[in-house]
């Protein structure tokens, strides 16, 4: 599934809160790890100032010291590892990496050496997000990484599923991770109301008419959950269907209910707009969620998605 995992460090406490994540997942997939540090330019305020070439070498060969010191606990741990030194903007050779070594999946800090801010993620985060057209998966940096890397647990994995073939994606990568001690997956699917602007109260016939709308489809979601659970480790599942005007708002809210360790989500679902790298559920766990966020790229590059997920297993 995910032969080679990118793991970018910059030498930080808060990039660091990865490796744990990677340890699990490494050994899960039986994936290579490639550890990756950017050398980054210099400022533009400082670009006209010559660079010190016995400095840049030294900064290189601290470089390749630190990834040779992680390197050594992850295979310790286990795993199979390289590393890579490369040099210029962060964000963009983070993409070229992931590019050459053809990368199934990047797994980045949401924050790490400019320190924790207002915002979700970081500009080098977010330019990664836009451009790498690869599964992602981002962890929250609320947390520095702990003395024992190898203990990880995925206890609650949340799974969104919308009745679509591009959501379902995923499931190859939810029935792997059950492979990892007490892991299990919650399967959900929100069933949303009908929306019915009007500038005048709704007439009770079309307030009948959304109520057997809902009706119909919270009893169709409840039989597609329990086709799709019978597919996967019945003593690793559960089901939640929920009814709610607001999709993302509702899980959102049962990620907080739930103690969500990890929520597994496709690229894109069954709106199947292709025209952006991520759907509107993705964006907003991007920008608002707070836990470890799996994104499996239904789509990377110019690949066919149907192909794809033919290939999953779908």
């Amino acid at each position: 599934m995910f032969e080679r995992i990118l793991v970018p460090l910059d030498r930080s406490p808060l990039a660091e809160c990865v490796l744990p994540h990677a340890i699990a997942l490494a050994r899960c997939l039986d994936a290579q790890l490639i550890l990756l540090h950017v050398l980054s330019l210099p400022d533009k305020q400082d670009r006209l100032r010559a660079v010190d070439s016995l400095e840049w070498q030294l900064r290189r060969a601290e470089a390749k010291s630190y990834l040779h010191e992680v390197c050594v606990r992850m295979t310790e741990a286990g795993v199979s590892c390289v590393t890579q030194v490369s040099d210029g903007d962060a964000a963009e050779q983070i993409v070229e990496c992931a590019r050459e070594n053809a990368v199934g999946l990047v797994l980045i800090s949401s924050h790490g050496q400019s320190g924790l801010s207002e915002w979700n993620i970081s500009s080098v985060v977010q330019k990664v997000i836009v451009r790498v057209r690869t599964s992602l998966m981002i962890v929250r940096a609320v947390q520095l990484a702990q003395p024992d890397t190898v203990t990880i647990r995925y206890q609650r994995v949340l799974v969104p599923l919308d009745s679509s073939a591009r959501a379902e994606c995923v499931l190859p990568l939810a029935a792997a991770l059950t492979r990892l001690p007490e892991t299990r997956l919650l399967l959900a699917h929100v069933v949303q109301r009908p929306q019915m602007p009007r500038r005048t109260p709704l007439s009770q016939e079309d307030s009948d008419l959304a109520d057997r709308l809902v009706e119909r489809n919270f009893s169709e979601a409840g039989e597609y959950l329990e086709v799709v659970r019978s597919q996967l480790p019945s003593a690793a599942t559960e089901t939640r269907l929920l009814i709610a005007d607001h999709v993302a708002c509702s899980l959102h809210e049962l990620v907080d209910q739930e103690h969500i360790d990890l929520v597994l989500l496709s690229a894109h679902g069954c709106s199947g707009q292709m025209r952006w790298p991520y759907g509107c559920l993705v964006a907003s766990f991007i920008a608002y969620g707070t836990s470890p966020l799996l994104i499996f790229q239904d789509a990377p590059g110019k690949q066919d998605a149907a192909a794809l997920c033919n290939a999953s297993g779908r």
